[in-house]
């Protein structure tokens, strides 16, 4: 069997600390403040390019996720990985990942954005953290208590090329269709010409960074969920060691670019009600624990054919689109008409799958 090193503790710990260059890199290079590289946010900004919502300062279609799926996919041709599966329990997925994005949307990050956030100085991603934490060991305590999502199935080789297709398309739409100075819509994409979703870094070099770190979480099944998973549930430090070398890395790289601002107020894309960070990030943390994967760990599996995670990441997506067509979301002003809602309504949601979807004993 042909040797990956990258599965191994120090292969893993570098690709955190390559995680950690790129991410604040992106950001100086143009990227939102503290979100050089965010799935939950960059998953609403693609929302928001396709039509799906119409929230005109976060439409814009992210290259990084896309080269993600794309990266991976290359990662599992070459070295044997593309195996096409799925049916493990698709629905509940995909509402899984709706939920997901609600929390990490009233949260404003995903698992990423967190480190990111702290490496950048924003004290509010200490409360999202700890709900992070927090809704990964109530995900624990159902897995200890039998809970199964079901295996999922062999399929053909076409069904694992589908997902990869439609970001390859969406790569190639971004390319042909690319923004316009001053102009909020080219032909089918929307562009956002204020607010995060201007805030971009140039074109090539976030097709460069999304293949490299797709090809390299593959290989290497970077994950901050499963990170600490196995840190609380088996004692194994292997994936936390590459997510603590993520965070440290892009510390000292935001220091270095002048962009560590500590404190509360004034952080960007940030809210500073610490009640709702929290649980924002537990109704994610515990929807990630139950789907098994972080969402760029969905997005690196998607690329190996695994349709299950593809319908989680689509989950996210349409939750995007729901979180801002009826205010579900959060903003730095504060939450949206509806977010307290959309978070019981997700936390429910989840507790009731974890205790219902139980390992069949014979």
């Amino acid at each position: 069997m042909r040797r990956n090193i990258f599965a191994e503790t120090y292969g893993i710990v570098a690709v955190g600390v390559l995680i950690g260059i790129l991410a604040p890199l992106l950001q100086k290079l143009g990227n939102p403040g503290n979100m050089g590289i965010c799935v939950a946010c960059f998953l609403r900004d693609i929302a928001g390019s396709l039509g799906l919502h119409r929230a005109a300062v976060v439409q814009y279609l992210r290259p990084e996720i896309l080269c993600f799926v794309l990266g991976s996919s290359l990662a599992a041709f070459l070295f044997g990985e593309f195996k096409p599966r799925g049916g493990s329990a698709p629905l509940i997925r995909f509402f899984l990942g709706f939920f997901a994005m609600i929390g990490a949307l009233v949260f404003l990050g995903c698992p990423w954005r967190t480190i990111l956030r702290l490496a950048g100085g924003d004290a509010n991603a200490i409360f999202g953290f700890l709900g992070l934490i927090c809704g990964i060991s109530i995900g624990i305590f159902f897995m200890k208590q039998g809970f199964s999502l079901g295996r999922s199935q062999r399929l053909s080789f076409s069904a694992g090329l589908v997902f990869p297709v439609v970001m390859a398309f969406l790569l190639f739409l971004r390319v042909v269709l690319p923004p316009i100075p001053g102009e909020p819509k080219h032909d089918v994409l929307f562009y956002s010409i204020k607010g995060p979703g201007a805030m971009h870094a140039p074109l090539f070099v976030s097709v460069g960074v999304g293949i490299l770190v797709g090809f390299l979480a593959q290989r290497s099944r970077f994950c901050t969920m499963g990170a600490f998973r196995d840190l609380i549930l088996f004692r194994q430090g292997h994936l936390f060691y590459g997510v603590f070398a993520f965070l440290v890395t892009a510390l000292i790289v935001n220091v270095l670019l002048g962009q560590f601002h500590p404190g509360f107020k004034g952080q960007p894309a940030a809210h500073t009600l610490e009640l709702w960070n929290f649980l924002g990030m537990v109704l994610a943390g515990l929807a990630f624990a139950l789907a098994g994967g972080c969402p760029g760990r969905q997005l690196f599996m998607s690329g190996e054919g695994d349709t299950d995670a593809a319908v989680f990441v689509l989950g996210m997506l349409i939750g995007a689109a729901f979180a801002h067509n009826f205010g579900m979301g959060a903003s730095p002003k504060g939450l949206g008409p509806h977010s307290i809602e959309g978070v019981i309504i997700g936390l429910i949601f989840c507790v009731v799958v974890g205790l219902t979807m139980r390992r069949k004993t014979a």
